[in-house]
């Protein structure tokens, strides 16, 4: 079971640049609402935001502080649709169904614009990513994918950018090509969750920082949620824990895993030297299994992402071996000071296909984003809201598809999730 090492943010360089301190009340009495939300993340408040415009009392419980956890530390990247290969829902559902399902993967960035323009966010979002080609079957696949998209689904937003296209785009003789899509991009997570909080207390949700949700009893009116020092009684509950879950519910605990990625943010380069390494500003993600990520930030650093792991330990010296990593692409930044360091969980399922489902008839649950959680949450709180108001049909479509517990057990899927990665690691160097 993951803790939570402390009660504020981790240093990072989004807890440094937080344009938002508001702190929320612990829970310390009984109340009512029609909904108890249990975490402070970007599903969370997603779901509580989508309840309250809908005219339901939602109050929300966060264990440690809104944004704590992944919602609060990634890298920020904003990439429409799935995790997951689009024929990992093929497998579940007709093909009336998987052409739904990739509409919503679309609308997800959507719902991400709307509440940015909506609410007045300030969390610096910026449109452009590309997957980069690090070896010529990547090159095979990132074509082949543009042209599948365009002739299965209808959709021509992807262009192939050529090799010698490249250095335009990204200052590096690493990368073979890439795929951009214009509709997707990047923005600063920990103030885009901060924004949704504000926007979900002002549209009447009642936020409680620092309390830890114990128990989810029944009752005869529906769910008792017991915490340290209060209670919430409600007709509904949502499980928003993710990585974070622990032991409130074993049987989803059982579907995902924690994977810790890593970050680095160096000093600020300077506009000429920041658009002499990425001349165009958008987020780079590159093919590989244990994959590296990176991108400029408003005040022109380079950040950088990347080793995954299933351990829960931090590498040793982990500033520096992000450094190594980095000038493989950006030998340039070599003398580039690394301002911060830092890391979390993501929650990954088997199939990489985010699970949102009910526990029983009144209990919502959605996880395992596996690292498209900026996009999708959004997307998880506007289906939950959806069904918890009886128009269940599409929440219900992922309902359709079959997650697996990891295997091994409490003792031993770590341990076998670290193998199975490391062989994807050799694969990634062939």
């Amino acid at each position: 079971m993951l803790k939570f090492e402390n009660q504020a943010h981790v240093p990072s360089f989004y807890a440094a640049t937080a344009n938002d301190r508001t702190c929320y009340p612990p829970l310390d009495a009984t109340v009512s609402a029609d909904v108890c939300v249990i975490g402070g993340g970007l599903t969370g408040l997603s779901t509580a935001l989508n309840l309250a415009e809908r005219g339901y009392s939602v109050v929300l419980l966060e264990a440690s502080k809104i944004g704590w956890g992944a919602s609060g530390r990634n890298g920020g990247q904003l990439i429409a649709g799935y995790s997951c290969d689009i024929d990992t829902f093929s497998s579940h559902m007709p093909e009336e169904d998987v052409q739904r399902v990739w509409a919503m993967g679309l609308e997800s960035v959507e719902i991400v614009k709307e509440r940015v323009a909506k609410h007045q966010i300030d969390c610096d979002l910026t449109f452009g990513y590309l997957t980069a080609a690090n070896k010529p079957r990547h090159v095979e696949a990132l074509r082949a994918w543009r042209e599948t998209a365009e002739l299965r689904f209808g959709y021509r937003g992807y262009r192939y950018v050529e090799r010698d296209e490249m250095r335009g785009i990204v200052a590096s003789d690493r990368y073979l090509g890439g795929l951009h899509y214009a509709g997707s991009g990047h923005l600063h997570p920990l103030n885009y969750t901060l924004g949704l909080a504000r926007a979900a207390r002002d549209a009447g949700v009642s936020i409680h920082e620092d309390t830890s949700a114990h128990a989810v009893g029944k009752t005869a009116q529906g769910h008792q949620v017991t915490c340290a020092r209060g209670r919430v009684d409600a007709r509904y509950v949502v499980l928003a824990c993710n990585a974070y879950l622990g032991r409130l519910a074993p049987a989803l605990a059982r579907k995902i895993m924690p994977v810790a990625t890593y970050l680095i943010a160096t000093e600020p380069l300077g506009d000429l030297r920041a658009s002499e390494t990425m001349p165009t500003d958008v987020a780079i993600s590159d093919c590989n299994a244990a994959l590296d990520y990176f991108r400029l930030t408003k005040d022109r650093r380079m950040l950088w992402g990347g080793k995954a792991s299933c351990s829960t330990r931090t590498p040793r010296e982990l500033a520096a071996a992000m450094r190594r990593d980095m000038l493989k692409t950006f030998p340039q930044l070599a003398d580039a000071k690394i301002d911060y360091a830092w890391g979390g969980f993501v929650d990954a399922t088997m199939n990489r296909a985010p699970h949102f489902g009910r526990l029983e008839p009144t209990v919502y649950f959605a996880q395992g984003f596996s690292g498209h959680g900026v996009n999708v949450t959004g997307l998880a709180g506007r289906l939950i809201a959806e069904a918890i108001d009886a128009q269940a049909a599409r929440f219900d479509l992922f309902g359709k598809i079959r997650h697996r517990d990891f295997p091994g057990g409490r003792l031993l899927r770590t341990p076998m999730l670290m193998l199975a990665m490391t062989w994807h690691r050799m694969m990634d160097a062939l």
